[in-house]
C-alpha cells in the first residue's frame, strides 16, 4: 500500500508541477508582449507637429492593439489546445487503469488503478527489452532462430504452411487479418500525426505501404517492420512496432535513401555457359534496365569455357553501355565458399552491400530493394529465404508445351517451395562480412560453407533477418551428387534434389501412375460394356 501511494503522489505531483510551469510560461509571454517598446523604436513614432499627428498616433496605436489582440487569441487558441489534449491523457490514462487492474489481476481492495497501470506499463516496456528489437541475440543452432514472414496489403508469405495454408495466400483467419490491418493503420496513424509530419507534407494512404515482414516471439510479443514509399524516389519511411501481449508501441521511425546504395552481386561460377547467358539475360534487364545501382562480380574456376564466359560479358557490356562488373580467374577446382570469400575481399572501394548469389537464380528488382532495406552494416544481415521451382517437366507434363521462364515463376503449392533449408542466398555489409570471419575455405565442393557462416551470424550480436521474399527464385536444373562428395554433403545433397523435382502430390501421382491407369481402363470397360 506504501508503495502504491508513493506511485499516486509522484504522478498527482508531477502534474501539478507541469500545469504551474505551464501557467508561469504563459505569464511571461503575456508580460513581454504587453511591455512597451524602448526608446528606439518609439523614435519611430510621429510626432504630434508631424503632418499626420493625431491622426498617425491613433494608426499606429490601433495597429498595436490589433497585435495584441492576435498574439493573445494565439495564446489562447495554444492553452485550450494543452487543455485538450491533458483531457486526452487523462482519459487514456483511465482507460488504460481500468483495463490495468484486469490484465494483472488487481482487485479494488487490493490497491488504486494507478499502481496496476504503473505495473502493466513497466512490464510491457520491459518486453520489448527483452525482445529482438535493437539488438540480435546469440542462438545456439540455426533452427533456433525465428523467422520473419513477410506481406503485402494483399497477400501473407510464410514459411509454416503445413497441410492446410499455402506459401503465399491471401490472410483468411480473421485474427491474422485484423492483426495485419490494425499494425498499417497504426503506422499511417503516425506518418500522418502533426507531431511526425510537416505542415506541406502528402498524407500517407494504405497505397504508399510496399511490403512488411512479422515474426513473433511467443513470450514476448510480434514485432512489425512496415515499408512505405517515400516522398522521392529510391526513398522509403519505415516504421518499427511491437506488440507486447497488448496494444501496439512505436518503437522507432526511419527515414531511408537508397539512392545511393550500391549492391555488389558476386556469382562464383564453373562452366555452365547456357545457365550464366540466361543469368545475364535477367540481371541486364533487372540490374541494368531498372534498379542501375549493381556492380557485378564474376569469380570463375579453371579455364574450360572461361572465354565463352567472358564474351557474354562483353556483350552485354557492349550493348547495355555496362562497365560496372569483375571478372576474376581462380585455378583449381570449384568452391563456392571460396569464389564468394574471393570476391568480397577484391573489392577495393568503400563499404559495400554484398549479395551471394548463384547462376541458377532468378531476381527482380523489388528483391534488390529489400535486400537494401534489411541490411545495416554493424546491425543486420539479410538471410531471404528463396521460392524453389519444382521440375517444370513435371508440372507441365499435361501440357501441350512448357510456358516462358516469366509465367512459371507463380508463388503456388503446385509449382515451388520455400527453400527453409538453404541459406546460400544473402546480403550482408562487406564489413560484417570481414569482422565475421569470412567462409570456411577448409569446405570444397558443394553445401555446408553457407550454414557455416549463417551459424556464425547467429552466434553473434548482429540481428539476422529470415523471411521469405516474393521476388528470389531458384530455378530447377538436375542435380547430380558426385562421388567425391564427403558423407553429409552427399546426404545434403540427396536431400536437396528429391526435394526439388515436385510435390508429394505430384510424385505420388508419378508412383502411383499404374495403378491410376488401370483403374482409368477398368472405368473404360465398365462405361462401354453398359453401352452394348
Amino acid at each position: 500500500m506504501m508503495m502504491v501511494r508513493r506511485g499516486l503522489l509522484a504522478w498527482i505531483s508531477r502534474v501539478v508541477v507541469l500545469l504551474v510551469l505551464l501557467c508561469c510560461a504563459i505569464s511571461v509571454l503575456y508580460m513581454l508582449a504587453c511591455t512597451p517598446k524602448g526608446n528606439e523604436e518609439q523614435l519611430g513614432l510621429p510626432r504630434a507637429n508631424s503632418p499626420t499627428g493625431k491622426e498617425g498616433y491613433q494608426a499606429v496605436l490601433q495597429e498595436w492593439e490589433e497585435q495584441h489582440r492576435n498574439y493573445i487569441n494565439s495564446l489562447k487558441r495554444q492553452i485550450a489546445q494543452l487543455k485538450e489534449e491533458l483531457q486526452e491523457r487523462s482519459e487514456q490514462l483511465k482507460n488504460a487503469q481500468f483495463h490495468a487492474s484486469d490484465a494483472v489481476g488487481l482487485g479494488r481492495d487490493q490497491g488504486p488503478p494507478e499502481k496496476a497501470q504503473a505495473d502493466l506499463l513497466a512490464f510491457l516496456l520491459s518486453q520489448v527489452d527483452k525482445a529482438e528489437v535493437h539488438a540480435g541475440v546469440k542462438l545456439a543452432t540455426e533452427y533456433a532462430a525465428v523467422p520473419f514472414d513477410s506481406f503485402t496489403l494483399q497477400k501473407v508469405y510464410q514459411l509454416e504452411t503445413g497441410l492446410t495454408r499455402h506459401p503465399e495466400e491471401k490472410p483468411v483467419r480473421k485474427d491474422k487479418r485484423d492483426e495485419l490491418v490494425e499494425a498499417i493503420e497504426s503506422a499511417l496513424e503516425t506518418l500522418n500525426s502533426p507531431a511526425e509530419s510537416s505542415p506541406n507534407q502528402r498524407p500517407y494512404t494504405a497505397s504508399d505501404f510496399i511490403e512488411g515482414i512479422y515474426r513473433t516471439e511467443k513470450d514476448k510479443g510480434t514485432l512489425y517492420e512496415l515499408t512505405f514509399r517515400g516522398d522521392h524516389k529510391h526513398e522509403f519511411r519505415r516504421l518499427v512496432l511491437f506488440r507486447p501481449f497488448g496494444p501496439i508501441m512505436k518503437v522507432k521511425k526511419e527515414k531511408l535513401n537508397m539512392a545511393n546504395m550500391l549492391i555488389n552481386v558476386i556469382v562464383p561460377l564453373a562452366k555452365r555457359v547456357d545457365k550464366f547467358r540466361q543469368f545475364m539475360q535477367n540481371f541486364r534487364e533487372t540490374c541494368i534496365q531498372q534498379d542501375g545501382r549493381i556492380h557485378l562480380t564474376v569469380v570463375y574456376f579453371g579455364k574450360e569455357e572461361m572465354n565463352e564466359v567472358k564474351g557474354i560479358l562483353e556483350n552485354t557490356s557492349k550493348a547495355a553501355n555496362f562497365r560496372n562488373f569483375t571478372f576474376i580467374q581462380l585455378n583449381g577446382e570449384f568452391s563456392r565458399g571460396k569464389g564468394l570469400d574471393v570476391g568480397a575481399r577484391f573489392w577495393k572501394g568503400s563499404n559495400v552491400l554484398l549479395f551471394f548469389c548463384d547462376v541458377d537464380i532468378y531476381f527482380t528488382s523489388e528483391f534488390l530493394n529489400t535486400c537494401r532495406l534489411n541490411t545495416q552494416p554493424g546491425k543486420k544481415v539479410f538471410y531471404p529465404v528463396l521460392f524453389s521451382q519444382y521440375n517444370p517437366g513435371i508440372i507441365y507434363g499435361h501440357h501441350d508445351a512448357i510456358p516462358p521462364l516469366e509465367q512459371q515463376l507463380v508463388i503456388k503449392k503446385e509449382t515451388g517451395f520455400w527453400r527453409d533449408f538453404g541459406f546460400g542466398m544473402t546480403c550482408q555489409y562487406r564489413s560484417d562480412f570481414i569482422n565475421i570471419g569470412g567462409f570456411d575455405l577448409d569446405i570444397k565442393g558443394w553445401g555446408g560453407e553457407d550454414v557455416h557462416l549463417y551459424r556464425k551470424y547467429l552466434h553473434s550480436n548482429l540481428i539476422v533477418v529470415r523471411t521469405p521474399v516474393r521476388g528470389l527464385f531458384h530455378l530447377w536444373h538436375e542435380k547430380r551428387c558426385v562421388d567425391e562428395l564427403t558423407p553429409e554433403q552427399y546426404k545434403m545433397c540427396m536431400q536437396s534434389k528429391a526435394m526439388n523435382e515436385a510435390s508429394h502430390g505430384q510424385l505420388g501421382m508419378l508412383v502411383f501412375r499404374h495403378e491410376i491407369e488401370a483403374h482409368l481402363r477398368k472405368q473404360k470397360q465398365k462405361t462401354s460394356s453398359k453401352k452394348t
